[in-house]
């Protein structure tokens, strides 16, 4: 092991002595932390000019990428007290249905304002939105005892939230249909790369023993997936019947999401137009 991969060895695969428990002491520090940032970035920056907006999201993705290249470095070592090897396993590999805001987010901090940049905000106020809630609730398959590895999944997914509802109060005059319509065309295509990677790349990897386990977006038809309820569903009905349930689950949870965002703005602004008019105040 040269001294490079002592250094890096030795900072990412610091362990702990258990799994941090569902809703201890770290769970709940994590969770209060993302609600303070969120309600700040809500309350200090709905109204911050593009350019602003732009720099908050650059560097809100620049973290991400970091803390997502270190796990997938720490995740190739391989150290058994004597010689360090390096071999990747391709399940791990970062295009998963929470990966996504690593892809969207450039289109943000990047593009000129138009329609794609829109749908991509959109997507990002709903479907990455909930994914991010769902596993800041429930951590089940996320921790584990080494520490860098608990402090990235909170980090990323927690930004899933944070950033879900930045772009949904940024975004809080276009709440509309066509809103929910452009956030649906970007979740079928990041579903549908997922499929043509899964039956392309599955049946090769696991010729070569790279990986039996490969399965993006879990949407795979060779393999089940560790997803709460989906992983009960997958092996008891046909694969097609799994990939509709998998699809309108999804679809109907963005919807939920995306309906109580609105209402949240709606009642926001009635509330905001009842102070300002003094005449409907007195009635």
């Amino acid at each position: 092991m040269t001294t490079f991969e002592d250094i890096i060895y030795r900072g990412l695969e610091f362990r702990i002595e258990a799994e941090p428990g569902l809703y201890g002491a770290f769970h709940i520090i994590c969770i209060l932390l993302t609600i303070a940032l969120t309600v700040c970035m809500v309350v200090f920056f709905r109204d911050a000019k593009d350019s602003t907006m732009r720099t908050i999201v650059f560097v809100g993705w620049l973290i991400m990428i970091l803390l997502e290249i270190g796990k997938q470095v720490i995740g190739a070592m391989n150290y058994d007290g004597t010689t360090l090897t390096w071999s990747y396993y391709w399940h791990w590999f970062p295009f998963q249905f929470c990966s996504t805001p690593m892809y969207t987010f450039p289109f943000v901090f990047l593009m000129k304002d138009c329609k794609f940049r829109k749908a991509i905000m959109a997507y990002i106020a709903t479907f990455s939105l909930f994914a991010g809630i769902i596993v800041m609730i429930l951590p089940t398959t996320v921790f584990s005892t080494r520490a860098f590895t608990n402090v990235q999944t909170m980090v990323h997914h927690g930004f899933q939230v944070v950033f879900g509802v930045y772009m949904a109060a940024y975004n809080r005059h276009h709440l509309n249909k066509r809103f929910f319509a452009w956030c649906m065309m970007v979740f079928g295509a990041f579903a549908s790369i997922a499929m043509i990677l899964n039956l392309t790349l599955y049946p090769v990897l696991l010729e070569k023993g790279l990986s039996k386990n490969f399965n993006m977006f879990y949407i795979s038809p060779y393999v089940n997936n560790d997803l709460p309820i989906l992983s009960s569903i997958y092996p008891l009905v046909p694969y097609p019947v799994y990939l509709i349930i998998y699809i309108f689950g999804f679809t109907l949870v963005a919807a939920l999401v995306y309906a109580i965002e609105k209402g949240i703005v709606a009642l926001t602004l009635r509330k905001k137009n009842r102070v300002q008019d003094p005449i409907e105040t007195q009635q």
